[in-house]
């Protein structure tokens, strides 16, 4: 990693918490980052948008934000928005990459048009047959809200007479639900780096849970899952999941980092797209840094470089 001077980032703000599902673990992932920064040297300041009013972002002058927030309101767009209008750098995508990529349908779409691979779905309302879709999608299935992270709402359906449930506990977090073709195969997740151009995937990790259950508990707080980095496939394959990956993520005009959840397939090794994580997590469990750590970047150094990458993403004439 090139060398820096810490003073050169001025002062820095960690936003974490906020008021999504996924506040606890973003609290982790915030006291993660703030810590790591604080070792390097660099004016990093904790700010939590749920017990701060969010105007005061503009009281604390901060020179540039590392966004450490999770869910609704930190990796959907709008506090992207808020940034943009107070004229401070942040890390990570624009608004609406951060907006698309919160949208798991949203996402499938785009990924489909650019003839990604993505498992077959259908969008659920009140008023959707959920025989019909049973039948279009096959069992078992994966019935899910389109706009939470973290397995929050999720339910792996393998009868008819659980889809109304299943729709019912989605529903709960969304105006409409998403149930998707359930994939028999290898969970593995990459994470990505960079720009444009200069994106580039880091290691792929294989994640093997407890009873293939990859829940929020086996996600955050045990040690029971185990994580293979980087993950033993072919070279071949692995350069291909690779490029797949970097192609969805500049598909979607993303920035800084992210992470893209992939399934192989079993039955004859196909890669599909799940989603993606314009904010994944920085917790002791969390994948980024494993893959970092993979190719010698320590978490520190990793969130240097992520703070690297803060800018702006709207043009202002008047800048």
């Amino acid at each position: 990693m090139t060398a820096f001077d810490p003073a050169s980032f001025g002062k820095v703000g960690v936003l974490f918490g906020g008021r999504s599902a996924e506040r606890e673990v973003s609290i982790m992932s915030g006291s993660g980052v703030l810590n790591a920064l604080r070792s390097k040297g660099i004016d990093a300041h904790p700010f939590d948008p749920a017990e701060r009013n969010i105007a005061e972002l503009a009281d604390e002058k901060f020179d540039s934000v590392f966004i450490a927030l999770h869910g609704r309101y930190g990796e959907d767009g709008a506090i992207q928005g808020v940034l943009e209008h107070l004229n401070i750098p942040y890390t990570g995508s624009g608004v609406m990459a951060s907006s698309v990529g919160m949208d798991k349908i949203f996402t499938k779409r785009i990924w489909q048009t650019h003839n990604i691979s993505t498992p077959a779905y259908a969008v659920l309302t009140p008023d959707s047959d959920l025989g019909q879709v049973v039948h279009d999608l096959g069992l078992p299935l994966i019935a899910k809200p389109p706009h939470e992270g973290s397995t929050i709402g999720i339910t792996k359906v393998t009868s008819q007479e659980q889809m109304q449930e299943a729709y019912s506990l989605a529903a709960r977090f969304d105006d409409v639900v998403l149930a998707e073709q359930f994939i028999a195969g290898r969970e593995l997740t990459v994470p990505v780096l960079g720009t444009g151009k200069d994106a580039r995937a880091l290691p792929i990790i294989e994640i093997v849970a407890p009873d293939g259950n990859y829940d929020y508990q086996n996600k955050y707080f045990t040690d029971d899952t185990r994580y293979l980095c980087p993950a033993p496939l072919s070279d071949e394959l692995t350069a291909a999941i690779q490029d797949m990956v970097v192609k969805a993520y500049r598909s979607l005009d993303c920035e800084g980092w992210a992470r893209i959840d992939v399934l192989l397939r079993e039955t004859d090794q196909q890669p599909f797209l799940l989603e993606i994580n314009t904010s994944p997590g920085m917790t002791g469990h969390s994948l980024v840094p494993m893959a970092a750590r993979a190719i010698g970047m320590s978490y520190e150094d990793l969130c240097v470089e992520i703070l690297r990458t803060a800018r702006l993403k709207i043009r202002s004439e008047n800048m």
